[in-house]
């Protein structure tokens, strides 16, 4: 289970930081293919390492238990999604919008760093609550598979 512990956290890393470097770069208006490459690979490390320290389904479960909620189950799901959201997506938003403030102040720009950083948290957290709640359960059947083991039970919603 480690293995696919493993596996989980590199997808879901790699997906959550693509995604959102994307969006990020995009919603700033001022894409740019390095800009984008820098935000992704900064932003895939932090995920990475957010996903080794915290153990994300030990807690999605025991918090699933805790509310008394039926395990595999939509309600269960959509908890779950919401514990990795607000895990992940406040730590990536804050260092994405901070190195981009630190560039534009670097060059001269005036850039408010609270407004542009509470405007890209609203926007990321609900993207990645979509994107964590659409792929994740995707992956995991993608790596029991791959592993030989049977896929996680379907929802009963």
């Amino acid at each position: 289970m480690k293995k696919v512990g493993l596996q989980m956290n590199i997808l879901m890393a790699v997906t959550l930081s693509f995604c959102l470097s994307l969006l990020g770069t995009l919603s700033s208006g001022h894409f740019t293919v390095p800009g984008f490459l820098m935000s992704f690979g900064i932003s895939t490390v932090i995920s990475l390492i957010i996903g080794f320290l915290v153990p994300m389904k030990k807690l999605e479960d025991g918090l699933v238990r805790k509310c008394g909620i039926e395990e595999h189950s939509l309600p269960a799901r959509l908890l779950s999604s919401l514990v990795s959201d607000l895990i992940y997506t406040p730590i990536l938003t804050f260092s994405m919008v901070f190195m981009a403030y630190r560039q534009a102040t670097a060059h001269g720009s005036k850039m408010p760093f609270l407004p542009s950083f509470i405007k890209s948290l609203i926007l990321s957290l609900i993207v990645a609550y979509i994107i964590i709640f659409i792929v994740k359960p995707l992956f995991l059947k993608f790596i029991m598979k791959q592993n030989g083991m049977s896929g996680a039970p379907a929802d009963k919603s």
